[in-house]
């Protein structure tokens, strides 16, 4: 089994990459395989709507200016899925938002590949606008019937500058709860 988590933050290694890191800690606890994928920094354009993908078939977006369809290609081979995204005016950063978009569409049209795939919304934010981004992505994962595992409260950590994220004890415990939870989760589905 394999959890793909996707880091939306600009910042590579900042509160939501250490948000991420400790839900995958918990999966690899489990002997799950993870791998981690910086998009935040990456140049990543919008979806323009040609809807090449439902007339192709391939599984993979038509435009191929950024790197979309490598992470396309990874969310297909996963078993489960992270997104992680910083609050960004109460929502998901825009890379996350671009992957979301694209990724859904292709999806989509591609007879519903990600079905049955687990998938979790990891949110780091300074102090509002967490629930907003939370839901977005929770969004992204239930139009595409994939399943969400809870955990002990909201999956979102408080800090701003890296590193504070790990201060917040509550974070810390859902985050862990969560990969607790993902890593049952998955092992139910797979066997």
């Amino acid at each position: 089994m394999k959890v793909v988590a996707f880091n939306g933050s600009p910042r590579p290694e900042g509160n939501t990459f250490l948000a991420l890191n400790l839900v995958l800690d918990e999966l690899k606890k489990e002997g799950i395989e993870t791998e981690l994928v910086q998009i935040g920094n990456r140049k990543l354009f919008n979806c323009l709507a040609c809807y090449k993908c439902g007339e192709n078939k391939d599984k993979q977006c038509a435009r191929k200016d950024d790197d979309m369809n490598q992470f396309i290609a990874k969310m297909i081979e996963a078993d489960g899925i992270l997104i992680g995204s910083p609050v960004h005016f109460s929502n998901v950063s825009s890379n996350v938002k671009a992957l979301i978009d694209r990724c859904g569409l292709v999806a989509r049209y591609n007879d519903e590949m990600l079905k049955h795939k687990v998938g979790a919304a990891v949110v780091a934010v300074r102090r509002a606008g967490a629930t907003f981004t939370f839901a977005a992505i929770n969004m992204f994962f239930t139009y595409h019937q994939m399943i969400i595992p809870g955990s002990s409260y909201w999956n979102l950590g408080l800090g701003r500058e890296p590193g504070q994220v790990l201060n917040d004890e509550e974070g810390v415990k859902t985050f862990q709860n969560l990969g607790q939870n993902m890593a049952w989760l998955l092992k139910k589905l797979n066997g």
